[in-house]
């Protein structure tokens, strides 16, 4: 088996974990996130979550990626043997998410060629007809309703370039990629954000996004959704960030690089705020409506509503190729990321070339893939999303916290990290992962379990909500005790030489 592979330059590194952090969710979640929880005040709540659990979260995981140099896990699995099923279950977790995640930088693929004509039709009315017709939707997760090909297409050209990339390695394959993805996204919003703010209007959405409500301020709600936007957004706590850090040279600024991505990614958060709401003022001005009759989140904001402000808009067969393609751009180099969680820890396991591992999970990836490309593909994107997000991230995360935070001496990785970082981290940064973070997490675990126990999710079937629901989520768990019970092909990866031997307590 080769050495383990390494990113070519720390810009390479910074730009592939930013392209990670940087996802779908930071256009379309984030400002309407801020706007329905506070406007200007949620921006209080967030910057304290990033504070008190984001950049944390996002150095530890750094950490223990680098120095054990491995996979979820293999790092969980070196730390302590019976902890290897944690590091399976974020992996899982991530393996969930990427065959759903590709369907949507389907959509947008195909969105952005439709735009060119304005396909969507000129009213909220047409633009949802056209979004679900063009998807074939079903009137439930059981009625498939057979492959559409309008789907099936732009979807295979996704995975073609995920598997491109993936297959080329770390260096000539995810760094080379995210080189050129992430440029050109910037450009992309950038482009999108001075044209916002410079229409007719725009003055009004950007109100709405950033005039704070203090009153909020007290809703434990508003906290609540900071702190989700956080961790949903930064790529911790399933399995992504460890990856990625057994890339890097045994001596890096772990504390600088762990800032830089969470800085990078809130900054890109805020510039596509500026982007999306300054169009939506535009579009409320121009039919005379308020901005609140036109907001919305999700995907409903994305295919059905931002169309419509596109056609609004000078230029908007231009401009409809723009936000399109900022989509597509920013969901691939999340997807890169994704994938490549899986890929290696399956590599580490079986102690297999990164060549066999990328054609069988591939080939495995795009099958499931598939279901997303039916007719009820949306509606059961729409289930398992809200599931992976709700308790397989929150749950993986908090396990994850309690044993790190808890059982292990978090100051054997202080005593490593610091003398190769520009600044250290201190007694702050034990307090928020040892107290702070795990009682956040451990209310939105509780909270996300008392609510989809008493109500059912989104209004679907008690049935359709145990398959792609319940059932994935526990298959996350169960996968990850199966796969814990398999052996390691070559056992010496197990070796621990880290954090003076994992602090005594790792097994």
């Amino acid at each position: 088996m080769e050495s383990r592979e390494q990113w070519g330059t720390r810009t390479g590194f910074i730009l592939a974990a930013v392209g990670s952090a940087i996802g779908l969710g930071n256009i379309w979640r984030f400002p309407y996130t801020a706007f329905d929880n506070g406007g200007g005040a949620f921006f209080i709540p967030y910057l304290f979550a990033l504070l008190t659990a984001g950049i944390p979260i996002i150095i530890l995981e750094l950490a223990i990626g680098q120095k054990n140099r491995g996979s979820a896990p293999l790092t969980f699995a070196k730390i302590n043997r019976k902890w290897e099923w944690v590091g399976w279950m974020q992996t899982f977790v991530s393996f969930f998410i990427a065959v759903y995640y590709v369907a949507i930088i389907g959509y947008s693929l195909a969105y952005a060629y439709f735009g060119l004509s304005q396909a969507w039709g000129a009213d909220l009315g047409s633009s949802e007809s056209f979004f679900y017709g063009y998807l074939g939707i079903t009137g439930g997760q059981f009625q498939l309703g057979g492959i559409q090909m309008g789907v099936l297409i732009p979807v295979v050209l996704a995975w073609i370039i995920i598997y491109a990339a993936l297959a080329g390695g770390v260096k000539k394959g995810i760094e080379k990629a995210n080189k050129i993805f992430m440029p050109v996204l910037f450009i992309l919003v950038v482009i999108m954000a001075i044209r916002g703010v410079t229409l007719e209007g725009a003055s009004t959405g950007l109100n709405y996004l950033f005039e704070p409500d203090f009153s909020r301020i007290f809703d434990y709600k508003v906290w609540v959704a900071a702190y989700g936007q956080i961790f949903f957004s930064l790529s911790i706590c399933f399995a992504i960030m460890i990856a990625y850090s057994s890339y890097l040279p045994k001596k890096t600024d772990i504390v600088n690089n762990g800032f830089m991505i969470s800085l990078l990614n809130c900054g890109f958060s805020l510039l596509a705020g500026l982007a999306v709401f300054g169009v939506l003022g535009h579009m409320a001005h121009v039919e005379g409506v308020a901005v609140t009759d036109v907001a919305a989140g999700g995907i409903g904001l994305a295919f059905v509503v931002f169309p419509i402000a596109i056609n609004n808009l000078p230029m908007p067969e231009l401009f409809g190729a723009i936000f399109f393609l900022s989509l597509v751009f920013a969901g691939l180099s999340s997807a890169i990321s994704i994938n490549e969680a899986v890929i290696s820890g399956l590599m580490d396991k079986f102690d297999l070339s990164r060549k066999k591992v990328v054609n069988f999970y591939s080939a495995v990836a795009f099958i499931v893939s598939m279901l997303f490309v039916t007719g009820a593909g949306l509606l059961i994107l729409d289930v398992l999303d809200h599931w992976m997000n709700s308790f397989g991230i929150v749950f993986g995360g908090l396990v994850e916290i309690i044993l790190l935070a808890w059982f292990f001496n978090l100051d054997s990785i202080k005593k490593y990290i610091n003398p190769m970082s520009d600044f250290a981290v201190g007694a702050w940064w034990s307090f928020m992962l040892k107290i702070v973070t795990p009682v956040v997490l451990g209310y939105m675990a509780i909270a996300n379990l008392y609510g989809d126990l008493t109500t059912n999710y989104g209004d679907y079937t008690s049935s359709a909500l145990f398959v792609f629901g319940w059932l994935a989520f526990i298959a996350t768990i169960v996968g990850g005790f199966i796969m814990q019970s398999m052996k390691w092909t070559n056992e010496e990866r197990l070796n621990v030489e880290s954090f003076e031997k994992q602090s005594e307590i790792g097994g």
